[in-house]
């Protein structure tokens, strides 16, 4: 997959975490994660269920550490903002969207309404009518079904609507929490079809992805988590199938490749 990683190594990076753990109450999910990402990366967050990643990314969109018993430490910056000091709200603002697992749609509403809620901000509200059309564009069925309520659509078709969200606050880093899960693999085909077009439009991506392979072929860069931590990263093209494989359960293989030693 081709992306504009080459053309910007000169370029602060668009995030920057740095020494991040997060807690729950006293229990400490995420142990000091350090990682960059440059304009028009994919990442690919690869890990066992309970391995961290989706705290990882709660962290990274405000949703630890306001309330609930949950707190995080480190520093996360984007574009030089420190998202670790904003509300959720304010983390979108500045250009942030997460498709969450499990989607969390407005069930009694329609397509359509539960796209417009992804631009409730004011800076979204101008550009509502080309960004429904570009969603629409890029999803043709929700478009014939914009009507519909979403409580009536399969799991791939609820996908399309929660990453057309997303897409609707114009965000410069998207997160996608298991962004296949569940869903036939024919609708799996066609969500990563309709990925690939979002990651060529030069938007920064985070992907956690169950399936291995399809996660290392939709990235340009991995990292792979384990018990709380980064325990291997690297890019797809220098690190051997197996030896992440062994990352990912923990045992010997991996051994030689400790975070950043594949990192090039």
């Amino acid at each position: 997959m081709s992306t504009s990683v080459s053309d910007t190594r000169a370029e602060a990076p668009v995030l920057q975490v740095t020494s991040l753990a997060a807690y729950y109450g006293e229990l400490r999910a995420i142990y000091d994660i350090s990682l960059e990402l440059q304009r028009g990366d994919v990442l690919a967050i690869i890990g066992a269920n309970g391995a961290g990643k989706s705290t990882l990314l709660r962290s990274l969109v405000g949703l630890m550490g306001h309330g609930s018993g949950t707190r995080t430490r480190g520093v996360i910056e984007f574009n030089g903002l420190r998202l670790d000091k904003l509300s959720p709200e304010r983390i979108v603002d500045a250009g942030v969207a997460l498709v969450p697992e499990g989607r969390r749609l407005f069930a009694r509403l329609s397509v359509e309404d539960n796209l417009l809620a992804g631009a409730y901000l004011p800076r979204c509200r101008p550009t509502i009518p080309a960004k429904l059309e570009e969603v629409y564009t890029l999803f043709p069925r929700l478009r014939e079904r914009r009507r519909q309520l979403v409580s009536q659509m399969s799991g791939g078709e609820q996908q399309m609507v929660a990453i057309g969200r997303a897409l609707m606050s114009s965000p410069k880093l998207i997160i996608f929490d298991e962004l296949s899960l569940g869903l036939s693999p024919a609708m799996v085909e066609e969500i990563y079809r309709n990925f690939a077009r979002i990651v060529e439009s030069g938007t920064t991506t985070i992907v956690v992805e169950q399936d291995l392979k399809r996660a290392l072929s939709a990235c340009n860069r991995f990292v792979v988590m384990l018990e709380g931590s980064i325990v291997l990263e690297g890019r797809p093209a220098e690190v051997g199938e197996e030896v992440i494989t062994a990352a990912y359960f923990g045992t010997s293989a991996g051994e030689g490749h400790k975070p950043g030693s594949a990192h090039g």
